[in-house]
């Protein structure tokens, strides 16, 4: 059996009449770019997350750069985030000419550390960006606890987890702009790139909006801006998708609980932690292999054996060559449970269509290597 990573062609496949229908509709009304289809996701969008305002543009690297300069943070300001996530959202940072400070993970969630935060904080900082990692929503509690006390910004970089939840709080609720990707890895994805922001504050979606669009907001008449928007052909895919989203990430949490049932008893690798009373929505499914010397033989047996397993972040951003690449950067304290992240994550296949029989197919190859590496 070969089971992969993505479920990208079976998924359409389910939806195709919806979707079609919607390619359908924006290219028979002419309008591709800024039109109605995108007005239309957008209001969605925003609805979905219980926030005044969504706004669609070019991708989530893009939504995240924005987001910081429509607050004024650039050269001369600090943004804290953490090592063990992809490259973007410090890319994001130095987009801006601000700097990244990084901080560790909590060992268990992978999310950002928020008792780690305050001793990186000095009068240059100015935003905080918690990663929701691997579909599973940072302690947003206390680093609003933090933000406020220190008169700080907040940006979710959601990329991973849109409709994932804490105990007590829903993803935009807590912070000044939650961002995403909707690549087609992602749990809501296109064919394609794009992203979008989500917030309640007006003066944050005004002024993105006229720089996702060189700086306009009225044909002909510019300010500063870029071009950096979510086209109607892609708002048309999304719009048919995010009607599906919620049941799609039940079924991402089924299978994450019968890959648990199933490789509880395993000695050489850590099961995903789970944040008791979150809505945890697996966009990865990630072990944590105890020995980092076999974590990439692990992956080459899974592969050989039909099993697409992949590796995610295996290089932490301050391990990369040429770290910092001339921009501005500094690591406050141990960021040791981010560099072992990097090191020993393997990501088993985890999309709604799996099957029961694909699923234990993979338990059942993840326990043949556990019983000979123990």
């Amino acid at each position: 059996m070969k089971v992969g990573f993505y479920g990208h062609v079976r998924q359409y496949n389910n939806v195709k009449a919806e979707i079609d229908a919607n390619i359908k509709r924006v290219i028979e009304s002419g309008e591709y770019v800024m039109g109605p289809m995108l007005k239309q996701f957008e209001k969605e969008l925003a609805d979905f997350h219980g926030t005044q305002f969504a706004i669609g543009v070019g991708n989530g690297t893009d939504a995240i750069w924005l987001a910081l300069m429509a607050m004024n943070i650039g050269p001369g300001d600090e943004v804290i985030t953490h090592p063990n996530t992809f490259f973007a959202t410090a890319e994001a940072i130095w987009v801006v000419g601000a700097t990244a400070v990084f901080v560790d993970c909590d060992p268990k969630t992978k999310c950002i550390d928020p008792t780690k935060i305050e001793a990186a904080i000095t009068a240059k900082t100015k935003c905080i960006i918690p990663v929701h990692l691997y579909g599973q929503c940072a302690d947003m509690a206390a680093i609003k606890k933090i933000a406020d006390k220190h008169h700080l910004k907040i940006i979710e970089d959601n990329a991973q987890a849109i409709d994932a939840a804490g105990d007590t709080f829903k993803i935009g609720q807590l912070s000044d702009v939650a961002t995403t990707s909707f690549i087609i890895q992602k749990n809501l994805g296109t064919f394609g790139d794009s992203g979008a922001l989500v917030t309640n504050n007006a003066a944050i979606d005004a002024r993105v909006r006229v720089l996702r669009n060189h700086g306009s907001t009225k044909r002909n008449v510019h300010s500063f801006g870029f071009n950096s928007r979510l086209d109607d052909l892609h708002a048309g895919i999304l719009s048919a998708k995010l009607k599906h989203i919620h049941e799609w990430n039940d079924l991402r949490i089924k299978w994450a609980a019968r890959y648990t049932e199933g490789l509880k008893g395993a000695k050489s690798f850590l099961l995903p932690y789970q944040t008791p009373g979150y809505r945890h929505i697996y966009h990865l499914y990630s072990i944590e292999v105890k020995n980092p010397a076999k974590r990439d033989a692990m992956v080459e047996f899974l592969v050989q054996n039909g099993v697409d397993a992949k590796t995610h972040y295996s290089i932490a951003i301050h391990k990369q060559d040429g770290y910092p690449w001339g921009k501005e950067a500094r690591i406050v304290g141990s960021v040791a449970n981010a560099e072992r992240n990097a090191v020993t994550c393997v990501s088993l296949p985890m999309f709604p269509e799996l099957t029961a029989a694909e699923v234990d197919y993979v338990i059942q190859k993840v326990m043949e290597w556990d019983k000979a590496n123990a």
